[in-house]
């Protein structure tokens, strides 16, 4: 049996009962019914992910994983490959936009290259799981290997297995980081969706009405070229994918199949989790969107996995910026859940101080 099939098996239902629970004490509670909207119906997700009703979020981690892509020889960004391993660097060194917000989250943040078209130094402290130096230029050949496809999701499913190896893990964060990746994952829900290209694909790093024509033409061409199966999410990732999608799927199914709840970022950490919840339904019920993008394909990715994000805070950077904020949310909701009294209890305390 291979780690993705153990992987995807090993994914068990939150707890039902506790799930019961939450949603009874949140309706108890001294105040309106439904007042704290979307914090109530995650606290109680998180409630049942965890078996309890006092959920501590104490280590969080978010993996913002990097690759290039050979795509980009189609003028679809406006910055060079050479940006992607310039910023794994700042991500190690800590002056990423990515690095502030986690701090700011109680979250630590560790880039993982994929499959970064530069040869970093084994010391490097990253996640090293590079399956080769950027994918083909998929609007002339698939973008990889259908063993190179499962090599990237399996990678990001023992990224998950060494963090639990370290240590107490709560919750994981999933960024990414590659110059040309919302070519590919605007591909990737095009082929599962079905809905024209046109309407899915965005300007990415502020391409002109030129480049986001062409932009739009190599997704057709490549989508019509391979005819990836939308039936079979490995074909789907392996002919128009990249290596950090892979892993950025591999994190969702590793975290679910860990009982972890994982929150999602933008356009490229949806498409990953997009091929994590084909491969593995079950996934889902343990995935949070953080955000909504201002990448227009976003919105069908939320659509087509049935979720609601958390924000709309207008963001399109990557990284893993908007998970990182979000978490702040679910921290927030944990609280809700646990320490918001009901009106029996505040009667209890009243009685208690009469007497």
């Amino acid at each position: 049996m291979s780690l993705i099939e153990k992987s995807i098996n090993a994914i068990i239902p939150p707890d039902e009962a506790i799930f019961n629970q939450a949603n009874q004490r949140l309706a108890d509670q001294a105040r309106p019914a439904g007042s704290l909207g979307m914090l109530e119906s995650v606290s109680a997700r998180l409630a049942a992910i965890f078996g309890t009703l006092d959920v501590r979020l104490t280590n969080k981690v978010i993996i913002t994983c990097a690759g290039d892509h050979g795509v980009t020889e189609e003028g679809v960004s406006l910055f060079p490959q050479e940006v992607t391993p310039q910023m794994v660097f700042n991500f190690v060194g800590g002056g990423a936009s990515i690095n502030v917000l986690g701090k700011h989250a109680g979250a630590r943040v560790i880039a993982a290259d994929l499959g970064v078209n530069f040869d970093f130094d084994p010391g490097l402290p990253i996640f090293h799981k590079k399956v080769a130096k950027g994918t083909a230029n998929f609007a002339r050949v698939p973008a990889m290997t259908r063993e190179q496809a499962e090599q990237s999701v399996c990678a990001g499913i023992e990224i998950v297995n060494e963090l639990m190896a370290r240590g107490p893990l709560d919750m994981l964060g999933t960024g990414d980081m590659g110059i040309g990746n919302t070519t590919p994952s605007s591909a990737i829900i095009a082929a599962f969706s079905g809905i024209p290209v046109e309407k899915l694909t965005g300007r990415g790093t502020g391409i002109d009405d030129s480049a986001l024509a062409n932009k739009v033409r190599v997704i057709e061409k490549a989508l019509a070229l391979h005819r990836p199966d939308p039936t079979d999410p490995l074909d789907v990732l392996a002919k128009v994918g990249g290596f950090e999608i892979g892993g950025l799927a591999g994190l969702v199914i590793g975290a679910a199949a860990a009982g972890i709840p994982v929150v999602c970022d933008g356009l490229i950490a949806t498409a990953g989790a997009l091929v994590a919840c084909e491969l593995a339904p079950a996934a889902k019920d343990y995935l949070f969107a953080s955000h909504r993008s201002v990448e227009v394909g976003h919105a069908f990715m939320h659509k087509h996995l049935g979720v609601e994000p958390l924000l709309d805070l207008q963001f399109r950077l990557g990284e893993g910026t908007g998970a990182a904020v979000a978490m702040e949310l679910l921290d927030a909701s944990t609280r809700v859940l646990a320490d918001i009294k009901t009106f029996e209890e505040v009667a209890i305390e009243d009685q208690q101080k009469k007497s």
